[in-house]
């Protein structure tokens, strides 16, 4: 980056917002706008600069929204056009600004261009990638792709033709090679940029292109390709012609003034592939999922962030950090249990620990330290809700319960993400713990009775609590880590994270024995009574006296 002021996204915080589980303002059980706008003063105070909300658009729910039916709308259950216009004002009169999702790998199977696709229009399926079958009488799918929730990546329709979904079948992935389907989004972004939208967090953003031909994935290849396997040739992901959709996207933004701007969820094979989506005429930031992925191993950390600094320093774009989102299970969960001494998978814990109970406390304890390491980082940093509350995985919902996808398509295999999806709990009272004005109002998916000692009430009055502790150190970063500089790590245990910035510095313990401190004073640490001496699975914020203001 250059020595210019930073552009807000340069080192902004970003708060998650999944607006089906965040609050309920008519006590359907469902969140909404009417709930996000009377918990936007929440939100203020906690001191986010900035909101991202999963999409709010017109779905039929095949996957939690991200099968759209129409990306100039609004979600009946979550309100109307007006309300959004609302919420848009209000959150800017409080210094928030605004980014939405945007899901352009595929549209709804009711979006109207798919249902003019089933019906045969004339030129409407090349809007979609509609193959015939192989085998006898096309009877099998056109190749071998897998769909990402389990099962084959494709469906037929009635007349013998097949369309690819590389998720839900209600998720027709649209033909990003037609020129309708390129003009199509740069005027749908352009619909909210003029209705005061601040920038769009990219779904899939490694997808949209197809290797030409649509070749068979090679020989061995993982069947369900989950979202964070080595990637690099794989026909459907992270091909070179999404980059020049993306240079199409900028010059869309770069039309505002402010400019607006674009963060990607991309899944690729290196930091280095993720680097060639930030150069300066396409995306802004990308999430940099490795820092997600680490266990709670120093080492694993710190050369996890050496590798995102250095790929984003080469296109001159900031790193992004994230600990959770809607997609991967719980930060607290995630570290309740033994550590492996390699990057993790997203799905590793669910299925694949079921041997292992986990202890909670641990993971809170963890995952406040994580924290404020993340927070200390260059860059931008994105908070999914809930972390805040330090709420775990709910990984004993009832089968009958679960909503996501990925459960029914995997053969009732994986249990899918309803475990990170869980509406919050607002009250120390029961369930709904006030998401919802109705207390007999019933959430979509079932929150834990032992919620109340979680929530943002009980929370609120604890001094030490996750959400006190993330208040302090979203006031406490703007002045000692914002503007602090380069990153310079510090030679000290093996089993410690350590870096100086500014003049202020961040030590993190991973290990199983107490650290001894420096001469320095203490601004703020994950567990109280910190002086000269860091215990395990813990994080300090140190400053010399007199170094900053």
């Amino acid at each position: 980056m250059s020595d210019a002021v930073p552009s807000w996204w340069q080192t902004a915080v970003v708060y998650q917002v999944y607006i089906r589980s965040f609050a309920d303002g008519n006590s359907d059980g469902i969140g909404d706008l009417q709930g996000m706008r009377a918990r936007l003063p929440y939100l203020a105070q906690l001191g986010v600069d900035a909101i991202w909300i999963n999409p709010w658009y017109p779905s039929p729910m095949a996957d939690a929204g991200y099968d759209v039916a129409d990306y100039r709308g609004i979600e009946p259950s979550y309100g109307t056009l007006d309300e959004a216009h609302t919420l848009i004002s209000e959150a800017h009169t409080l210094g928030i600004r605004v980014l939405l999702d945007i899901v352009p790998n595929h549209t709804s199977d009711e979006h109207v261009w798919f249902r003019a696709a089933v019906a045969d229009e004339p030129g409407a399926r090349q809007r979609y990638h509609f193959r015939a079958g192989r085998g006898a009488e096309g009877a099998l799918p056109p190749n071998n792709w897998q769909s990402v929730f389990g099962g084959p990546a494709w469906t037929q329709v009635a007349d013998g033709d097949w369309y690819l979904h590389l998720f839900a079948p209600g998720q027709p992935d649209l033909n990003w090679d037609h020129d309708d389907v390129r003009g199509e989004f740069e005027e749908i972004l352009a619909f909210w940029f003029d209705r005061g939208i601040d920038g769009f967090r990219i779904d899939v953003a490694h997808g949209l292109v197809k290797e030409a031909g649509l070749p068979d994935m090679a020989e061995g290849a993982t069947a369900t390709q989950p979202l964070v396997v080595e990637r690099s040739g794989h026909p459907a992901w992270d091909q070179d012609g999404v980059h020049e959709v993306y240079r199409g996207w900028r010059s869309v933004a770069d039309r505002y003034s402010p400019g607006r701007v674009f963060i990607a969820e991309a899944w690729v094979s290196s930091n280095e592939r993720l680097a060639r989506y930030l150069r300066p005429d396409e995306l802004h930031t990308a999430f940099q999922f490795d820092f997600l992925r680490s266990p709670w191993r120093a080492d694993v950390l710190r050369s996890v962030i050496d590798d995102a600094i250095g790929a984003a320093a080469s296109v001159g774009a900031p790193p992004t950090w994230v600990l959770s989102n809607h997609d991967v299970t719980r930060t607290v969960t995630r570290f309740a249990r033994s550590q492996p001494r390699h990057l993790v998978e997203t799905d590793w814990e669910r299925g694949r620990w079921v041997h292992e109970d986990p202890d909670h406390a641990l993971g809170r304890r963890r995952a406040r330290a994580a924290a404020l390491m993340q927070l200390a980082l260059p860059g931008t940093a994105y908070v999914y809700q809930g972390e805040e509350l330090a709420l775990e995985e709910v990984e004993d919902l009832p089968d009958e319960m679960r909503q996501d996808p990925t459960w029914a398509q995997s053969g009732f295999t994986d249990v899918g993400r309803d475990g990170c999806r869980i509406p919050l709990p607002w009250k120390a009272t029961s369930p709904p713990y006030g998401f919802a004005s109705d207390d007999n109002a019933v959430t979509w998916l079932p929150q834990p009775t032992h919620w109340a000692e979680h929530s943002v009430e009980a929370q609120d009055r604890d001094p030490d609590s996750t959400l006190n502790l993330y208040r302090c150190a979203l006031r406490l970063r703007r002045s000692l880590w914002r503007d602090a500089g380069d990153l310079t790590w510090l030679e000290v245990a093996p089993d410690v994270a350590a870096f100086e910035r500014g003049g202020a510095q961040c030590w993190v313990n991973t290990g199983d024995t107490d650290v001894t401190l420096p001469v320095a004073s203490v601004v703020l640490s994950s567990t109280r009574g910190i002086d000269r001496v860091l215990p395990p699975d813990t994080a300090v914020w140190l400053r010399s006296t007199g170094s900053l203001k």
